[in-house]
């Protein structure tokens, strides 16, 4: 678990209420166009941040090659500074993506689900040391009288199967919202623990797909409206939503997936069965890079978490093992409470990833320097080499502790 002061505690939340200083400007570009640059209101912006720049270029020499197709935003003091689009939203229709277009940002929907849970946490209705079975009903004791909330937050529950070489439960006949949700809620009830609850880390969607049970137990709302209501509309979120499988293929808006293939191609992973009927807790709510600028102003300013919750959450908790976000350099890494926590450069950067098939997408905030970095794309090419360069860019931009101190 990691350590600060209290003075630091107190620079972290105040600095980054800053993002809810600045107004963010509405991006309509579409790919092609000339992102703007926007003079910050605490001195001018590196070069290589600038349009033109040294990433700009990096992204853009990627797009030639076809190894991105998506939306880049880098924000300082929450004013975009460079916002690209590249590739298309659908190939077949030759509809291109915008910087309003909508994309499934996969796993980064698990910040949206750990902000709810959080709120009915400060609202004294979910306690985080409780049991899974004080919320919900249908586990066999050895899971629902041992397995906490935290544990849920932490991906150390044990709960569900492995995130990594196995399908997600779903069924074909699984073709309305509450068919896929309480065929899910069926299947993970019938798992068997992978390790004893606490004693290990290993990332689960199934966990979090519970989490988001509870936050509908205990609101009385369905998990969807909850995060419409609570998450979306105070943030400013409007382009952002949970998306049936005939809305998606419908939606000019939404970025069709394109998936990778062994031969090289890619498909549009939308005629997949494999293609979900709808998002959920753990996974599939789409946004825009706007929305997701503005969520994260909204965690810092207080629209949706007083600041000592969204502290709590946006702080590690458990260490996550070297292999998990390869490709990117780090002292330390750590999981919070649906975000991640990365020691770069020995700064904090916090936010989460999101991969699936035919999407990969990067939240980074920066506390204490008030940046906020954004990739979202409808390819499952890796995107950890853009990730990286904003990163090193960022980072190697800010002046030493010592200097700043002075």
């Amino acid at each position: 678990m990691t350590h600060e002061t209290s003075t630091s505690r107190t620079s972290r939340r105040s600095v980054l209420g800053l993002l809810g200083a600045a107004p963010i400007a509405a991006g309509l570009l579409t790919a092609g166009q000339p992102a703007q640059a926007e003079a910050s209101a605490s001195g001018s912006i590196p070069a290589d941040l600038r349009p033109g720049g040294k990433l700009d270029r990096f992204v853009a020499d990627r797009a030639g090659k076809d190894l991105f197709s998506g939306v880049l935003l880098v924000a300082h003091q929450g004013r975009p500074v460079l916002r690209r689009a590249y590739g298309m939203a659908n190939k077949a229709s030759s509809v291109p993506n915008r910087l309003d277009t909508r994309f499934d940002i996969a796993s980064v929907t698990k910040t949206c689900t750990a902000v709810a849970v959080a709120q009915l946490a400060q609202q004294g209705k979910i306690a985080f040391h409780e049991k899974l079975g004080t919320y919900l009903q249908g586990f066999p004791a050895e899971i629902g009288q041992t397995v906490t909330v935290h544990q849920l937050l932490t991906h150390t529950s044990g709960v569900g199967r492995p995130a990594v070489g196995s399908q997600p439960p779903t069924r074909p006949e699984w073709d309305t919202v509450q068919k896929v949700w309480d065929g899910t809620a069926k299947a993970i009830r019938a798992l068997p623990l992978q390790f004893t609850p606490g004693t290990q880390y290993r990332y689960s969607n199934d966990g979090f797909f519970l989490l988001g049970e509870i936050v509908a137990t205990v609101s009385g709302r369905s998990y969807y409206d909850y995060v419409r209501e609570h998450v979306f509309a105070p943030a400013g979120m409007t382009h952002s939503d949970f998306f049936t499988k005939a809305q998606v293929t419908a939606e000019r808006t939404i970025a069709r997936p394109y998936a990778s293939q062994p031969s090289g191609s890619r498909v549009d992973f939308t005629t997949s069965d494999f293609f979900p009927f709808v998002g959920g807790p753990h996974r599939g709510a789409y946004s825009t890079a706007t929305d997701l600028l503005a969520f994260a102003r909204a965690l810092w300013n207080g629209a949706l978490l007083g600041p000592a919750y969204a502290e709590l959450i946006t702080t590690g908790k458990m260490i996550m093992p070297p292999s998990e976000q390869q490709g990117l350099t780090r002292q330390h890494l750590f999981y919070g409470y649906g975000f991640i926590d990365a020691i770069v450069g020995g700064r904090h950067v916090v936010g989460h990833s999101g991969s699936a098939a035919g999407a990969a997408n990067y939240l980074d905030t920066y506390p204490g320097l008030d940046w906020v970095a954004l990739v979202l794309s409808n390819y499952d090419t890796p995107i950890a080499p853009i990730v990286e360069t904003a990163r090193q860019i960022i980072i190697g931009s800010a002046r030493p502790r010592a200097a700043a101190a002075s």
